[in-house]
């Protein structure tokens, strides 16, 4: 990203000196949203450049994907992960589990407590996680967590404006046509599955 940053900011200087010099023979309006795009460019590019050089908050670190994903995928009965981000800024890990005991595994791995204590320092694992969790049920578990704007937030605030850890399991029925969100290897009853074709229709 800096580096993309800094080649537009090139562009954008060698831009405004071709202005200055009188290089442009296009008509005015187009020479003014050139210039307008130069000063964007200047004004925003620094701030952008300074947010990428700030280190990482303590919780940014703790949601790390490739350190999380690679521990969950190493937990025995982890059956798949997924990461995204939602259109309301969320950043998100799906992860799916054969049973309490492989959330329970995860829950206690050296990575995972890791990533506990460094958003939640000196926190350990609760002896009575998931007790109302019946130990054959498949497992969908969500973390998801909101950055705080560094530029907004207060002194001594969280790093964060939200952060949940939630389990879910699946339903009987549904369909997927060409692949499905899930992992495979989860048992879901009642799923209709198919491939797709030039042919494939889906009942209304």
């Amino acid at each position: 990203m800096t580096v993309v940053l800094l080649v537009l900011l090139l562009v954008a200087a060698v831009v405004a000196v071709v202005y200055g010099l009188g290089g442009f023979s296009c008509d005015r309006y187009r020479r003014e949203g050139l210039l307008l795009i130069v000063v964007a460019a200047l004004v925003f590019a620094p701030a952008l450049l300074a947010q990428q050089a700030a280190p990482p908050s303590g919780a940014a670190r703790a949601f790390d994907g490739g350190a999380l994903v690679a521990g969950l995928k190493a937990t025995p009965g982890c059956l798949g992960v997924e990461l995204a981000r939602t259109a309301s800024g969320k950043q998100v890990i799906f992860a799916w589990f054969e049973n309490k005991a492989a959330v329970l595994a995860w829950y206690t791995s050296a990575t995972h407590v890791h990533a506990m204590q460094m958003v939640f320092p000196g926190h350990e694992p609760s002896a009575s996680a998931l007790k109302d969790i019946p130990d054959d049920t498949p497992v969908l578990t969500i973390a998801s967590v909101t950055m705080a704007d560094p530029a907004k937030a207060a002194p001594g605030a969280p790093p964060f404006t939200q952060i949940a850890i939630e389990h879910y399991t699946p339903l009987a029925g549904g369909i997927a046509v060409g692949g499905r969100f899930a992992p495979s290897a989860l048992k879901v009853p009642g799923l209709r599955e198919g491939p797709l074709t030039p042919q494939t229709t889906v009942a209304r």
